[in-house]
């Protein structure tokens, strides 16, 4: 497998691919952030009408209002990450073959060997790559032509780190 494509300097791109980054790190604090708010207005709702622990009427409105935080984090951590990153935009591309995925971003090139590759998450415009527990980098499919999308997603798949759709 040999795949090639270019990535051009669209002021937009860097903004997505952080937003698709960190929306993978960060997409935990949505859950816990609901389950706060579930906690602490269930408790707030009992303290009410069970008319006890009126004195922890605090603790409960403070875990709402806590849960309302951590839900607000991560879509505001990702619009910052979409407004810092406009500068960023350059000309790049991807060589992706059997044994690693080499990226190039101006003057500067990199690479993931796939035996370091421990998942890969499909989302609506990237693969997002996952190196150990982190995402590593992402390989955006709206980019590729639609055959060499297919193979990689088939390559990935028969590696066992795409679920198959």
């Amino acid at each position: 497998m040999q795949i090639r494509f270019d990535v051009p300097a669209d002021p937009a791109y860097p903004g997505r691919v952080a937003a698709a980054l960190s929306g993978a790190q960060l997409r935990k604090y949505r859950f816990v952030g609901a389950a706060l708010v579930a906690v602490g207005a269930a408790g707030f709702v009992a303290a009410r009408t069970l008319d006890w622990g009126a004195s922890l009427a605090p603790l409960w409105v403070t875990m709402v209002l806590g849960g309302l935080l951590a839900m607000l984090y991560w879509p505001w951590l990702r619009f910052r990450a979409r407004r810092r990153s406009g500068g960023y935009a350059v000309e790049g591309g991807y060589e992706i073959t059997d044994e690693n995925i080499m990226m190039r971003s101006g003057l500067e090139s990199g690479g993931i060997a796939w035996d370091g590759v421990t998942r890969v998450e499909d989302t609506a415009d990237f693969w997002i790559v996952y190196v150990g527990a982190m995402p590593a980098t992402v390989i955006p499919r709206c980019l590729m032509s639609a055959q060499d999308a297919e193979t990689l997603r088939a390559f990935m798949a028969a590696r066992g780190l795409l679920a198959a759709r």
